[in-house]
């Protein structure tokens, strides 16, 4: 009788103390979330394109921007906001994904588990560093592992249901349709889940037509889900999956035929063991192993190091939940899915952690599972052993979060909210804070005309904060096209002025780096006397320099 008392006495103690680490999570993300977007992707396309279409009255296409072409489901959500004026608020509806996704892996641990482990399962995934800090960005990855995590779950539904209720296919299928029109990264998994689907379907039930059949229901209810992006891009480029496959779909723009093309966007690719030795001198054992690297080696706005943050933990533990028989089924299926989308971003043209999330909710259930293996294996040993793997466990699991917390206190300090909460910072101070670009932007904002067009330069597509009509190219061609106009400056003159435009705003370094790296001195000093001809310097700060071109040269 003491010990059960004592037992549960444990039980709710780790309850509140789990229950409570969720709640300054919680508490910390929202002060973040109530400043202004600063994030990279937010700028160039899930806040931008939405303003654009607002300012547009609707709809319409933005043929400079690749971007604008991908499916958008979350990216019609930030409309609302938007509409309001309340852009920090497109920050909560990403964090409300992943508040679903921790849902969806209490629900399924609890279920199976316990109740703490699905409280663990919740703390282990809102406090994992690339969660937390996308959490309070206006991405989209939140809701693609929502929808995923849905899909896959909602299917392990089905099959425990003896494949009997057919509403738990439907709604699996219906989810990853979701996914599939909130990012192309989705189309790996819906090819996984279809064959996944099929083969676990035949062999359980030995009935390969019903099999068969279930595989092409999925298919296509995700397809029908999903067809309104691929009919709109096939109604404006011919192109359902624009700009992917380009090599395979006929676009009208010219693609080098050098190289290997892309598995992505269609365009001249090296392929990822030539790329990362050519980029950052890494041999073949170190490129193949960035499935693993992924978990120790992530680091914040870095390529190299995948541009995210995750905790070894999870890939330590997830192979402990096989220490038990139960639950094999599920173990197996979401061993085989987690393997499956970390080895495909090896043939994807970019490594980032951000692209492999969908697999994070389901390696947290397993380490959650390998948490309590080892718990439960212990009760059957001496108080010694058990009092030793208490320990261990408790340690494992201190400095796991421990870890979380010192990422997410370094993150919260980069941040660092309280000035522009506590009024003691403007918004555009707390922009231009973090954003090298946001005066240049803000000069065009107040010292133009309204019906000005500026053309961004080696800005990475940066745009959301401009209230001018602007047009953008992450490429250099448009340098390479200013230096074949520039052996004679009338021509010159003549090409900007039929170009439309009334300023250009560049990265000054990379411009002058871009001609230093291409072109002969004489090249670039005749380009930078034409351009002192038909244009003047009106703003310069950050190495961000605005051009106004002459009316009258």
């Amino acid at each position: 009788m003491q010990i059960n008392k004592q037992s549960d006495k444990l039980q709710i103690a780790s309850i509140v103390i789990i229950s409570l680490a969720i709640i300054l999570i919680l508490v910390f993300q929202t002060i973040l979330n109530l400043t202004p977007p600063i994030d990279r992707d937010a700028l160039i396309h899930h806040l931008a394109i939405p303003k654009l279409w607002l300012k547009h009255g609707g709809f319409y296409e933005i043929k400079w921007a690749g971007f604008s072409y991908f499916p958008m489901n979350i990216d019609l959500l930030y409309l609302i906001p938007l509409y309001f004026n309340k852009d920090f608020a497109a920050k909560f509806i990403h964090m409300a994904f992943g508040l679903g996704t921790a849902y969806l892996i209490f629900h399924y641990l609890k279920k199976r588990i316990s109740f703490i482990a699905g409280l663990l399962g919740v703390l282990i995934f809102l406090s994992t560093p690339i969660v937390f800090r996308l959490s309070t960005e206006v991405y989209v990855d939140l809701g693609l592992i929502f929808f995923t995590t849905a899909s896959v779950l909602a299917f392990i539904r089905y099959q425990d249901g003896g494949f009997q209720e057919f509403r738990w296919l439907f709604i699996s299928a219906f989810c990853m349709g979701l996914a599939l029109g909130t990012k192309y990264n989705a189309l790996i998994i819906w090819f996984f889940l279809t064959l996944a689907i099929v083969f676990i379907h035949s062999r359980q039930t030995n009935h390969q037509s019903k099999s068969i059949g279930c595989g092409l229901v999925f298919f296509i209810v995700s397809l029908l889900v999903f067809s309104p992006w691929l009919i709109k891009n096939y109604i404006l480029t011919g192109n359902p999956l624009y700009p992917l496959l380009g090599g395979i779909f006929k676009i009208s723009s010219a693609i080098s035929e050098e190289g290997t093309r892309s598995i992505v966007y269609g365009n001249t690719y090296l392929g990822i063991f030539q790329t990362r030795e050519a980029w950052y001198g890494e041999g073949f054992w170190e490129t193949l192993l960035i499935p693993v690297r992924y978990f120790y080696q992530g680091q914040d706005g870095n390529s190299q190091y995948f541009d995210g943050v995750l905790n070894p933990l999870l890939i330590l533990l997830a192979p402990l939940a096989f220490l038990r028989k139960s639950l094999v089924a599920d173990k197996l299926f979401f061993s085989f899915f987690i393997v499956f989308v970390l080895s495909m971003s090896l043939f994807l043209d970019q490594t980032r952690i951000r692209y492999i999330l969908p697999a994070i909710p389901l390696l947290v259930i397993l380490a959650v599972i390998g948490f309590t293996n080892i718990q439960t294996w212990s009760l059957n040993k001496s108080k010694l052993v058990q009092n030793i793997l208490s320990f261990f466990l408790i340690f494992i699991f201190a400095l796991s979060i421990a870890y979380n917390a010192l990422y997410a206190k370094k993150y919260y300090q980069k941040i660092d909210p309280i000035k522009y909460l506590s009024n003691q910072e403007s918004k555009d101070d707390f922009i231009a804070r973090h954003v090298a670009s946001y005066p240049a932007v803000k000069y065009i904002n107040d010292q133009t005309e309204q019906d000005a067009k500026i053309r961004l330069i080696l800005l990475a597509d940066r745009g959301y904060y401009l209230d001018r009509t602007y047009e953008s190219s992450r490429g250099v061609n448009i340098i390479f096209q200013f230096v074949a106009k520039s052996s004679d400056c009338e021509a010159f003159q003549d090409y900007i002025l039929s170009t439309g435009y009334s300023h250009f705003l560049m990265r000054q370094d990379l411009f002058l780096q871009v001609l230093r790296i291409n072109y002969p001195p004489e090249t670039e000093r005749q380009l930078l006397q034409c351009m002192d001809q038909t244009m003047e310097i009106v703003y310069s700060k950050n190495m961000h320099t605005i051009y106004a071109i002459r009316k009258h040269p």
